[in-house]
């Protein structure tokens, strides 16, 4: 039989080494060696955000500038007003406050992709809507009937009488849940939804002015396309 000491690779006169114990790794350690996944997935998701943002205003700039000329586009006819930019600088804010004390948050991969969903489906739905309006489509409210200004009831404004809204509003709470901003997405969702509720009764008011009956049959037959705004 051979001896246990010489299986263990020594000889009998040689003491096997001491196993150094391995250190018991602190908390604080193990939660280092998780933050670079957690930050990969924030950091999609503000690229994601960013990329959103960039093609939405760029191509309204687009379309605008294509139907009604440069010098008719400015920045609030776009949309960006100082509540905008102040909504969409807390919500980064949020994102990164929560990476730092919930990172887990956004890592729910799921809810973030539902919100990127959403911000595709919303954008192409704005999008169709000025493009099948064409010169008809205005950011600001007409409240004078100009030559151009048509009653659209065609294509997408078969189904609703604002699509363009609906597609904003499908876009902005979209952005939020693809950033797992649970704040912000209820926030934005109040926000956008009573900012529509009292705009497009004040936008209809001169709507019916201009096309008159024809418009009341349109309004009865088509809803508005948001939730509980007939």
């Amino acid at each position: 039989m051979r001896h246990p000491l010489l299986v263990l690779g020594t000889s009998p006169g040689e003491a096997s080494p001491p196993r150094r114990a391995r250190a018991p790794q602190s908390p604080s350690a193990s939660l280092a060696l998780q933050i670079p996944a957690l930050t990969m997935s924030a950091r999609r998701q503000a690229w994601q955000f960013a990329a959103a943002l960039v093609f939405f205003h760029g191509s309204e700039y687009v379309l605008a500038a294509a139907f009604h000329g440069r010098r008719n586009v400015t920045a609030t006819s776009l949309l960006i007003s100082k509540q905008y930019v102040l909504a969409m600088s807390f919500a980064m804010l949020e994102h990164l406050t929560e990476i730092l004390i919930f990172p887990e948050i956004k890592e729910y991969w799921f809810v973030s992709n539902i919100g990127l969903l959403m911000v595709l489906i919303g954008e192409i739905i704005r999008k169709v809507a000025v493009v099948t309006a064409g010169r008809a489509f205005t950011h600001v409210i007409r409240i004078h009937h100009e030559d151009q200004h048509q009653l659209v009831t065609h294509g997408v404004y078969r189904f609703m009488r604002h699509p363009g809204y609906s597609g904003f509003l499908l876009w902005a709470v979209g952005t939020q849940v693809m950033l797992c901003n649970p704040i912000s997405t209820v926030a934005f969702t109040f926000v956008l939804w009573r900012f529509f509720w009292k705009r497009i009764p004040y936008e209809e008011f001169f709507l019916r002015q201009f096309f008159g009956a024809e418009y009341e049959e349109y309004a009865r037959r088509v809803h508005s396309g948001l939730p509980f705004i007939k």
